[in-house]
């Protein structure tokens, strides 16, 4: 094909796209909800899964302990502990270590911290704890499972009933958060990737229809076309670049707009209110190592869908 012939038939496909105008605002819509879709439920799974590979690398447990815990079980789990075959280390901390170590995380606003300093602050809402690191990850839950074990004790009643009892009122372990994000991650694939798909064939069958105007449009010159001896690809062209350079438009606005939130995120999540999720952040994918994969992406599915939208239209209404 010439290069005046191929100028020629791009135009003609930019052409109809401002003709139908409408049904390519409609398709660029259409896609752009496909293609963010897409792109939230993709940096969702891939950040959950940096986190969940960075909990991978942690091995210690922390066991907070009830204040009304008797003060003998808690010495007696100082060298209980230890004893465990799986237990590399172990550190008591007691309720003012842990208010220091609370002013120590919050950085310039740790003044809020002083009424609750000092051994024995009745004031002071934080507990004791015991921090546990392990030999073997692989063996973490049930290790988690015979420390929880070793707090059980006998509680007395004022009325003289004596009940079950366990020192420790909760247990952070690393493998309990990294299966509930797993959990999220199949979960958000699952709903993600089924969005896409719905969306996918909604697209196509918008790109379709507006192909299909324009042949509709076109009828009479196409039939010359023919007549005169030109080719299928000839007569073709135009189409696939419509549908095509709708999906490629839809790709960068996905873009901007996805990856717009996504920095907004990522400064939010550096501002001091956002020190909770100091653990979450530090695994986050920087915005600069996804926005440049995150186009690609796009403008690729995007002229791909555009591609497939083309084609059923024509296949279906272009008798060549």
């Amino acid at each position: 094909m010439k290069w005046s012939s191929f100028k020629y038939l791009v135009k003609q496909g930019w052409h109809s796209m401002v003709a139908n105008r409408l049904m390519t605002l409609a398709s660029i819509g259409v896609l752009v909800a496909c293609l963010m879709i897409t792109g939230v439920a993709a940096l969702l799974s891939v950040n959950v899964t940096s986190y969940v590979d960075y909990l991978e690398t942690l091995n210690e447990i922390v066991f907070f302990i009830d204040d009304a815990a008797p003060a003998e079980t808690v010495e007696a789990l100082k060298t209980q502990i230890p004893a465990d075959g799986n237990v590399a280390a172990c550190e008591y901390v007691p309720k003012a270590a842990a208010v220091e170590e609370m002013r120590e995380y919050l950085g310039d606003y740790g003044d809020i911290m002083n009424d609750y300093a000092g051994e024995g602050n009745t004031e002071n809402p934080l507990p004791a704890s015991f921090r546990v690191s392990v030999t073997d990850v692989a063996d973490l839950a049930p290790t988690v499972e015979r420390i929880k074990a070793m707090g059980a004790y006998t509680a007395t009643a004022e009325d003289g009933t004596a009940s079950d009892a366990n020192v420790f009122y909760k247990v952070n372990s690393p493998s309990e958060l990294s299966s509930t994000l797993v959990n999220l991650k199949r979960i958000v694939n699952y709903i993600g990737w089924g969005l896409v798909a719905v969306l996918g064939v909604v697209s196509v069958v918008v790109i379709s229809n507006t192909i299909r105007l324009t042949v509709f449009a076109r009828r009479k010159e196409i039939n010359i076309m023919k007549f005169v001896g030109a080719t299928n690809a000839f007569i073709r062209l135009p189409f696939f670049v419509e549908g095509m350079t709708v999906g490629a438009i839809s790709g960068v606005l996905a873009t901007v707009v996805v990856g717009g939130a996504y920095y907004g995120l990522e400064q939010a999540l550096l501002q001091p209110e956002a020190l909770w999720l100091n653990e979450f952040t530090k695994c986050m994918w920087p915005f600069m190592d996804i926005i440049w994969p995150l186009l690609g992406g796009f403008v690729l599915f995007g002229v791909a869908i555009g591609g497939v939208g083309c084609a059923s239209s024509i296949r279906k209404h272009l008798k060549v």
